[in-house]
């Protein structure tokens, strides 16, 4: 066992050959710069609505091209009024050509009416429908 030993301590003192190290980088240093204090950018005005608001879309028949209004209280609308419709993405004004209810044309409508409308661009449901001054 004694030469087991030996030979074992005569492998472990291996010369090993000396690496030489690298030396380490230097860390950037980062200089703070003082912010500037932050602006508020003032945000866009909001435009003036159309004209005055006298109703909302309840529903669109795509196929017809026809809206179904809900006027507000005390509002009606006359074959022959200049509206304006937006919404989301709607935004478009038209003239009153053609107004229903119950399927027979009739001149004018009053807010206790359902009546449909013949509008010349898609409108969605909750647009709001605007009765806009002739100019």
């Amino acid at each position: 066992m004694a030469k087991a030993r030996k030979k074992a301590k005569a492998k472990s003192k291996v010369k090993r050959k000396k690496v030489a190290k690298k030396p380490l980088k230097k860390k950037a240093v980062v200089k703070k710069v003082a912010r500037k204090p932050a602006t508020k950018t003032p945000k866009p005005a909001v435009p003036p609505p159309p004209g005055e608001r006298i109703g909302v879309v309840t529903h669109y028949y795509g196929h017809l091209s026809v809206a179904v209004v809900k006027l507000e209280p005390g509002a009606t609308l006359r074959v022959g009024d200049n509206i304006h419709i937006k919404g989301h993405t709607s935004d478009f004004g038209q003239r009153v050509d053609s107004l229903q209810i119950g399927h027979t044309p009739v001149e004018e409508v009053g807010p206790s009416d359902d009546f449909g409308l013949k509008v010349s661009e898609h409108a969605r449901e909750h647009d709001v429908v605007y009765r806009v001054k002739p100019s």
